[in-house]
């Protein structure tokens, strides 16, 4: 692929964005007056239960690019852009002193049981602001055989931030948009410069541009902890190496201490998006934890 700076290489992210989604099928569903957008990869029925990934914030079902085709082999996938994303409706604003979550996690929880029916045992997983998502989606939702967080939100504890990102919204014309942009990759998502090419950058671009949902406050908040606990069963808690949303080793130890249940796992060499990043490994440890 072109480096960024090749005027062809939005063209050809684009292109492989495009092969990647015709391979699924696009699902617009209706709950309460919000329109989720889902994308069913894989076969339409599969010995396992379906597998359910949600993206983070400035995210989009292209978050799990790199990841669609490992899991869909073996399991049924479905990928929404959550409400207040890229191709879904925006949610309603939460009444004030109510949960932030709730109007998403209400559009959500019913467009799914649209599709798959209620109560249905689904494998969950969820990245960053998603992996908060995830766990407040398993316990209101319940059946959830298994549960996967990557570079999860809401742990409540240190940040390792030590680059600002930039406000691209404020930029005054396109190029220094890009540039940005293309600073906030590496400031928060993605460790290894080389990761940064004409794909993720073109996946965060779409994504960020397609973005309404404030998902950073509800990050910070905590609460991951508590949904943990109240969810029990098998879960596997992972971080980049070098997510700067975290200090992973000691984070790790911290939940996974006193619940043989949970597996931690930190993945070396990786930042924030480690399924980007270190997608083979990713693939391979998410695939031997469902089974």
């Amino acid at each position: 692929m072109p480096s960024i700076s090749d005027p062809d290489s939005d063209t050809e992210a684009r292109l492989l964005i495009e092969r990647i989604a015709a391979s699924g099928t696009r699902h617009d569903v209706v709950h309460g007056g919000v329109r989720v957008c889902w994308r069913r990869f894989g076969a339409e029925k599969s010995a396992q239960p379906p597998l359910v990934l949600l993206h983070g914030g400035h995210g989009s079902w292209m978050h799990w690019l790199r990841n669609v085709e490992a899991l869909s082999a073996r399991h049924t996938l479905w990928l929404p852009d959550m409400p207040g994303f890229n191709d879904s409706d925006a949610p309603p604003r939460a009444v004030p002193g109510d949960d932030p979550l709730g109007p998403l996690l209400d559009a959500l929880g019913g467009s799914l049981d649209q599709l798959i029916g209620a109560g249905t045992p689904i494998d969950l997983g969820g990245f960053s602001f998603g992996g908060l998502t995830a766990a407040r989606f398993a316990v209101r939702r319940g059946a959830i055989r298994r549960l996967a967080l990557v570079g999860s939100g809401g742990h409540g504890t240190m940040r390792r931030m030590s680059v600002e990102m930039i406000n691209w919204r404020a930029a005054p014309n396109r190029e220094e948009e890009r540039a940005a942009l293309l600073h906030n990759l590496g400031a928060l998502m993605l460790h290894d410069k080389a990761a940064i090419d004409p794909l993720a950058f073109e996946i965060h671009d779409i994504s960020c541009h397609g973005t309404r949902f404030r998902s950073k406050d509800v990050s910070q908040a905590g609460g991951l902890q508590a949904a943990l606990d109240m969810l029990g069963g098998p879960q596997l808690l992972l971080w980049g190496e070098y997510d700067v949303t975290a200090d992973p080793r000691p984070l790790v130890a911290q939940l996974t201490a006193g619940h043989p249940q949970r597996e931690g796992v930190v993945i070396d060499g990786a930042g924030h998006w480690a399924q980007y990043e270190r997608a083979d490994e990713f693939n391979r440890r998410m695939l031997r934890f469902l089974g």
